[in-house]
Formats: structure tokens, sequence, C-alpha cells
């Protein structure tokens, strides 16, 4: 990194009198007592512009946003991603650019959304729940953390700390660890150390719970009708857990929920929610970062120059993805020069930010090395990791007459990833079939719902197993299955996973972490 100028006295110094942006890796951390000092030498354009971390298309575009708003942070899409390489170069010669080190994030939660194309991959976060392991969900990310940071990524929007009491939730899923709140709680503890070991920040999202919802709030804002005592009970806890491990960052969510706030604002632009709830009744302290302002459920009742004005002033200390970056720049400068924003809420938020980025070393050492990024991915060790996850996960839910393992058995294999599993089953020595020769029908699902009863049927009088690769709710439509199970991701990792434990190489481990099958939370069966 390039140092912004001045010496040791230069009042803009980072950590231990060291120019911003200093590349030193032995410069002392100080606790954040150069913060004030730095913060009083920034121009009020400058620290405006660290509250914004904005998508940007283009090498050019990013430098425009980073040279003449001063932004805090970008965040990276599969596009801006290309190999391990070329991103670790890009993402130093952002950091160049800049004269206050940048946030580079990107939404990893593995599992349903994956936006970096050349990472281990991972079943995701239900998966985890089934496994019931906090060891699991620690090494998951501190390997996804580990290899986002060998190409320049500090900061991961995950994990998921929404508690998915919902079937119907279209947005959340199998994202959440589940639907108990002491599991979720565990899971997010030990995601949050494992990120945070590999120096990368984590983002416990989206707050104060998404979880309970039908409606999507990027087409939409979700009402939630929680009582505060619901609320207690239900959705706080995770964020509680996070806060008491000191997680770097909490996103807001585009929601409304008039029991804890009767305005009817979602709660990004709420300071009943943020300031509140989250500042003082949980007595969180670290970075408040929006969800993505291009989502509707931000945008459609206040429109895009007054929301991130509502939304700083609520408490967000950092705007994500404002829809336009000028436009929204330029809103929010006007408001703190007018004083609509109060200079000390725009010093809050800014020294939060610094005080992250100091805390993931930033001012230290943000580079990454472009020579040895792609052999810190997708390692032995890290495949390993991901295939023990992935085995771990996989749940038996129902097992009439021990129809499985399936030895000795001639196997059809029908529905999404039919052709994964069966080259799986194969090398596990299963001799596959037609439907009229088998012995047994294997039907996988993803998020087939109510389709499942029918598509159970289509395949005769033959005992059927059900093997849900998506949310789990689909065995509740599985009635006619002879045996069921849940593997809660269609990853190549956990397909496989899935051909070892149907063939009885791998005992199923794996409990549910939702209420599915007809059976209960905690519910799963094994091999004798």
């Amino acid at each position: 990194l390039t140092g912004c100028g001045g010496g040791a006295g230069d009042r803009r110094d980072g950590p231990g009198g060291r120019s911003r942006g200093s590349a030193s890796p032995a410069a002392p951390r100080s606790g954040g007592a150069w913060i004030p000092g730095f913060l009083a030498d920034m121009s009020l354009e400058e620290k405006v512009g660290q509250l914004f971390v904005p998508a940007f298309s283009g090498r050019a575009d990013a430098d425009r946003m980073i040279g003449k708003y001063h932004v805090g942070g970008l965040i990276y899409f599969p596009a801006d991603l290309s190999t391990p390489a070329r991103t670790a170069a890009q993402s130093n010669r952002f950091q160049r650019a800049s004269k206050i080190p940048l946030l580079l994030g990107v939404d990893e939660e593995q599992g349903l959304v994956s936006r970096t194309p050349f990472v281990t991959r991972f079943p995701g976060n239900m998966a985890l729940g089934a496994t019931g392991r906090p060891d699991d969900a620690r090494d998951q990310a501190r390997v996804t953390g580990s290899e986002l940071r060998a190409v320049g990524i500090n900061q991961d929007y995950a994990p998921v700390a929404d508690v998915n009491v919902d079937p119907r939730n279209p947005v959340i899923g199998v994202r959440s660890f589940g639907s108990d709140p002491a599991l979720v709680s565990r899971m997010l503890q030990a995601a949050i150390g494992g990120y945070q070991s590999a120096g990368v920040a984590a983002t416990a999202k989206h707050f104060p719970g998404h979880g309970d919802t039908s409606t999507d709030s990027h087409t939409g804002l979700p009402v939630i009708d929680h009582t505060r005592a619901q609320w207690e009970r239900i959705d706080a806890p995770p964020f509680k857990a996070a806060i008491a491990s000191g997680v770097d960052a909490i996103m807001s969510a585009h929601i409304v929920v008039p029991r804890l706030d009767r305005s009817g604002d979602p709660s990004t632009l709420s300071k009943t929610v943020l300031t509140g709830l989250l500042r003082r009744d949980l007595g969180y302290q670290g970075v408040i970062v929006t969800d993505s302002l291009q989502m509707a459920g931000a945008r459609e009742k206040y429109g895009d120059s007054a929301t991130p004005v509502r939304a700083v002033n609520a408490g967000a200390d950092q705007l994500l993805m404002p829809p336009s970056l000028p436009r929204a720049y330029k809103a929010v400068l006007k408001a703190a020069r007018s004083g609509k924003i109060p200079a000390k809420r725009i010093d809050e938020a800014v020294t939060r930010i610094l005080r992250l980025k100091e805390a993931r070393g930033l001012f230290r050492d943000a580079r990454a090395d472009p020579k040895r990024a792609a052999a810190a991915i997708g390692t032995g060790a890290s495949k390993a990791t991901a295939r023990r996850v992935a085995e771990h996960a996989v749940t038996l839910v129902r097992n009439d007459r021990d129809l499985l393992p399936l030895k000795g058995k001639k196997v059809y294999v029908s529905g999404p990833k039919s052709d994964v599993l069966t080259s799986a089953l194969r090398r596990q020595g299963v001799r596959t079939t037609s439907l009229g020769a088998a012995d047994v029908a294997v039907l996988t699902t993803v998020n087939a719902g109510s389709a499942t009863a029918a598509r159970v049927r289509s395949l005769g009088a033959k005992p059927v197993v059900v093997a849900a690769l998506g949310r789990p709710y689909d065995l509740d439509r599985a009635a006619g299955a002879a045996a069921s199970l849940a593997a809660y991701s269609s990853s190549a990792v956990s397909v496989k996973a899935l051909a070892r434990v149907l063939t009885g190489r791998v005992k199923p481990t794996g409990k549910l972490p939702v209420r599915a099958g007809g059976e209960p939370v905690g519910h799963g069966l094994t091999y004798k």
C-alpha cells in the first residue's frame, strides 16, 4: 500500500505512526488511540465517503469511486472475480489507490449464496446446523475466510443469524442454521470465530431477524408480526451471541416489525431498532451495515436520496450498494453540511469503521500475494474439511424396514443432480439401472414442495428413497416414500456425501435443524 504522505508526527498517520495504508507488518496495534487525531484531520468529504460500500463495474469505475468519493470499501460480485491471482492483484490495485485501507467485501455464505467462483465449496448453513458440531462451523468459516483473504478480500457478509421458523420463507431457508435459537447461536459464534481468526471481518445478518416471513425483501417489504417477547425468545439470542463473540459487523434487515417499531419504517431506517434495540438494549458497539440499498425493501418508501440519510440517522454506519453512489453521496454530504445528520453521528460511524479496519490488520498490511493466491485455495486439507462437513450433515429421517443402506440392490436414480448421484453411487459399487429393472428408486428433490408427492407416486410400486438436496421441507410431502434423507445442498460435495451414506460407506449422523418429514428438530436415524 502506498502512504498518503506525512511523517511520524502527521496526525493522519495510522497505528505506530505509520502513514495511512502502510504495508509494514510490524506496525503495532494501538487499540485505536490514534483514531481521534486521524479523524480530526479528515475532511467531511472523506468522512462521508467512508460510509459507502458500493458495487462497481470494472476497474475504471472502482478507481473513480475511490478517488472522487473516498469510499470506505467495495463489494465484489462474480463478474469482478476471475482467477485468484488476478483477483489478488486487483485488490492490491484498489488498496494502493485509496488513502485509507478499503474494506473489500463479498457475500460468501457458502451453500445457496456463494459469490466467489474459485473458493472451496461447502454445503452451507443449514447443513452445518444438521451436523450439530460448532467445530464444523468454525472450520468451514476458517477455510472460507483464509481463501478470501488470500485474494485480498477482508470482509465477508456472513454468517446468517436468522432463525428460520417459516418453512415458506423465500429468502432465508437453508441459509439459516435452523429453527432452534440455541442451535443457531452456537453455530453462529463458531463461524464468527472462524472468519475472524482468518483475518476476515464477519458480518452477522439480518437484524432484527429475517427468519419468519414469506415475503422476499429483495422484491418487497416484509412485515414480521413478532411481539417483543417472541423477538426476545426467537430472534434475539443469535445476535446476543454474536455480540458476545465480538462480531465485527451486524447487517440490518429491510423488514418492518410493528411490535418493535410502530413507525412502519423498515428496520434499516429505524432509529428505534438500530440505535434503541441494537445499540442501547443489546449493547452493540461495532459497525452496523445496511443490507443492499438496491433492494426494494429499502427503496420503496423514501426513494434513493432520502433513504441513505435516514439510514445514517437511524444508526447505520455503512451504506451498502446504493443504487446511485453520486446521488446518495451528495444527499448524505448535504445533510451532514446542513446539520440534518449531526457531526457527532458522522464521527461515531467513521470511528467504528476505522476500528474495524484496524482490528482486521488493514493499517498494517492489506495486501495479497498474487503469486501465492491460487496455491492457498482448494488445498487437499480444505477439500477434506468440506467432505467431512457434508458427511456429518446428511440426515436419515425415515428408513422403513431398513431399506437403507443400498447394499446389493439395483437402483434407479431420478431428479435434480441425478447424474452426479448416479456416478457417485457407481463409484461406491452400486449397480444403477432403468426403473423397470430396479429394486429401489432414489428420487432427489430441490425445493419441489407440493410436487414431491406426485413425483414419488410416478415411480410406481417400487420402494422409493427421497433425498432432499435443498430445503428439507420437501420431506413433508414424501409420506409415500419408504425412506427419506436430507442433504440440505445440491453441491457436488453434498451429493457425493449422500452417495456414501446411501451405500453405508458412511453412517448418517445428522439431526434435523428444523421440523421436516413429520419429525421434530433433533430427529435423525442411523444404521445398525
